[in-house]
């Protein structure tokens, strides 16, 4: 079925994602309560609720979105060009109306998919919860109410890789050096996200040139899973 992919009808995609404010005390009494609640869970040496507010940008009741790199394959010769384009900035809002308007004009077609790593955990419904609570429309490709299974356009290449394992995760870092394709993680990861946005002036713009170098891998390896050939890193396009 890999081999039958149209690859220029995928749009790969990675979202980087903060919590809401940059430290715990600037919540309310209302939220103070639901984080505190949720820390409790979360909790396993001890650690307070202020603690542990890091972490709270993996949840999109108490995260936002700062963050969506979203990238394309088109033939080059023989090869593959990859060209990508980001929708980011400190105004949730916006990020998500632009981001929507490209799914929207490009990828609401039968046949167009999104791609991207663990994306049924995190990615697609992260996505989905934060343009509800922003009250922008749904994409069509990110509405899954009502929608039979053959019907989701969506390829997670973890789920790919786990071959019907559910007890496997495996990192996106992980699965690139298993392909031997450069690590994305040149420079930061993802648990260094927060720090960098809340503590850096010029941090939001670190973070997306890291977003686009996940998303190059990204189709990387899904081209490893084809059997495509693959893309060197001057074949990849920037778009402003």
């Amino acid at each position: 079925m890999l081999d039958q992919l149209k690859l220029d009808n995928i749009l790969f995609i990675d979202i980087e994602t903060v919590p809401q404010y940059s430290k715990y005390d600037e919540l309310n009494d209302r939220w103070k309560a639901l984080w505190d609640k949720k820390a409790g869970y979360l909790a396993r040496n001890q650690e307070t609720p202020e603690e542990l507010y890091n972490r709270a940008g993996i949840y999109a009741e108490f995260g936002k979105i700062i963050c969506i790199s979203a990238g394309f394959l088109s033939r080059s010769g023989n090869g593959w060009s990859f060209r990508v384009k980001s929708f980011y900035g400190h105004d949730e809002k916006l990020v998500l109306k632009e981001f929507s308007e490209l799914l929207n004009s490009r990828f609401s077609d039968t046949g167009k998919a999104l791609c991207a790593h663990n994306g049924k955990e995190f990615d697609f419904p992260y996505l989905g919860r934060r343009i509800l609570i922003n009250e922008l429309p749904l994409p069509y490709i990110l509405d899954l109410a009502g929608k039979k299974p053959w019907e989701v356009s969506h390829i997670d290449t973890m789920d790919l890789w786990k071959f019907g394992d559910f007890k496997s995760f495996t990192s996106l870092d992980l699965l690139a050096a298993a392909f031997d394709i450069s690590s994305p993680k040149d420079d930061i990861d993802g648990s260094h996200v927060y720090g960098v946005y809340y503590n850096e002036t010029d941090g939001l713009e670190r973070i997306k040139t890291y977003c686009e170098k996940d998303i190059a891998t990204l189709a990387r390896v899904l081209l490893k899973f084809t059997g495509k050939g693959t893309f060197e890193d001057e074949d990849v396009v920037i778009l402003k």
